[in-house]
C-alpha cells in the first residue's frame, strides 16, 4: 500500500475542519460548527461532515434523495446527473487522518511523481456559473466562510 502525496489546485472556499480549526463565521463558544440541521457531530450514527454535506447538496440542489438498492437499474447514472446539477464538490487536503475541507467548483489534482501541464487561459478560466453555484451550496448548507469570495487555492494532501 502506497502513500499519497498530492498537489491540488481548487477554485472555491476553504472551510477548515474541527481538527485544524474551522474557517467559518458563526462558530459555537468552543469553536465548533454552528448548529446545522443536516449534521450532528455528536451523533455516532450520522455520516461524517463531508458525507452529510454532499447528501444535503444532492437532495436540495440536485433533487436526488434515492438510496442505493441492489438490483435497481440506473442508480449511478441518476446520481452522477444530480452531482452535475449541483456543480460543486467537496474535497479534502492536509491528510487522510486529519482532513480539511474545501468546497470547490473546480479541482485539479496532481499525484506524486506526475506532472500535469496547465494552460492558465483555459484550465484556470473561472466559468460564469461557478460563483453562483458555490454561493447556492453555501446557502443550502448554512455555512459562512471567512473567505470573502471564491478563489484559487493551492493545497497539499498526505495520506
Amino acid at each position: 500500500m502506497g502513500q499519497s502525496t498530492n498537489a491540488m489546485l481548487m477554485y472555491g472556499y476553504h472551510l477548515g475542519s474541527g481538527d485544524g480549526g474551522w474557517e467559518l463565521h458563526g462558530l459555537d463558544e468552543y469553536d465548533g460548527l454552528p448548529a446545522l440541521d443536516w449534521y450532528d457531530p455528536e451523533d455516532p450514527d450520522s455520516e461524517d461532515f463531508q458525507g452529510a454535506a454532499e447528501e444535503k447538496l444532492l437532495a436540495d440542489l440536485g433533487g436526488f434523495t434515492e438510496e442505493w438498492t441492489s438490483g435497481v437499474e440506473g442508480y449511478w447514472d441518476r446520481k452522477r446527473a444530480a452531482q452535475a446539477r449541483v456543480g460543486v464538490e467537496f474535497d479534502t487536503h492536509c491528510s487522510g487522518e486529519y482532513p480539511m475541507y474545501v468546497l470547490a467548483a473546480k479541482v485539479i489534482t496532481v499525484n506524486r511523481g506526475d506532472v500535469q501541464e496547465i494552460d492558465p487561459g483555459q484550465d484556470l478560466a473561472v466559468q460564469p456559473d461557478w460563483d453562483a453555484k458555490l454561493r447556492a451550496a453555501l446557502d443550502v448548507l448554512g455555512l459562512n466562510p471567512m473567505q470573502e469570495k471564491a478563489r484559487w487555492l493551492l493545497c497539499s494532501y498526505w495520506g
